[in-house]
């Protein structure tokens, strides 16, 4: 039975796994694994450029990855920051109803988060031609275009292997870690 979003419970477990995943796994990091995620908050939560940029921003973004099966994953993904005032109070991979329930969720396709990453397409930009779906208030994002610029360079400092650049070998170990991350945090 997985554990409950929300709830202490849920909360250690998740330390506990970032904790195990760290010690054992070597950078790249593979893009949207508790390592990976834990490691881009802590970037956030000390980069100067972002605080400054992000001072006025409230409210929580919600980055919604589409399922892509080919690339092991067998259904969407939703990392979930929570943003305040230039501080990024925690970062998740969460269950769809949470991340549904996010201020700002992003949809887009596995490649346009790729491109995002890679600097290719503008997150406002790739949302205003409607290769990215907002639900939330688009005036609100473009208003705040340097705290999102900032989100992308900061993504940018993680050494990161993306899934559709995996070994037959290790995109099946991927696609079981995320089926056990699914089982455990009802992601």
């Amino acid at each position: 039975m997985p554990y409950t979003y929300g709830t202490p419970e849920w909360e250690n477990a998740w330390q506990e796994i970032v904790k195990k995943r760290k010690a054992e796994q070597s950078e790249p990091y593979l893009m949207g694994m508790p390592e990976w995620v834990d490691t881009y908050e802590k970037l956030l939560q000390e980069d100067a450029p972002y605080k400054e940029a992000a001072k006025t921003w409230e409210g929580s973004v919600v980055i919604h990855i589409l399922a892509k099966p080919d690339i092991g994953l067998d259904d969407d993904l939703y990392l979930f920051m929570d943003l305040w005032h230039g501080d990024c109070r925690f970062m998740r991979l969460v269950p769809a109803d949470a991340g549904e329930n996010g201020d700002f969720v992003i949809t887009g396709e596995y490649e346009r988060w790729k491109s995002v990453m890679a600097k290719e397409l503008d997150t406002i930009k790739g949302m205003m031609q409607g290769k990215l779906k907002l639900k939330g208030d688009l005036p609100t994002i473009v208003r705040a275009v340097r705290a999102a610029t900032r989100l992308v360079d900061v993504v940018g400092l993680i050494n990161t292997k993306y899934p559709d650049e995996l070994s037959g070998e290790e995109l099946e170990s991927f696609r079981n870690t995320v089926k056990e991350l699914r089982a455990e945090y009802g992601l």
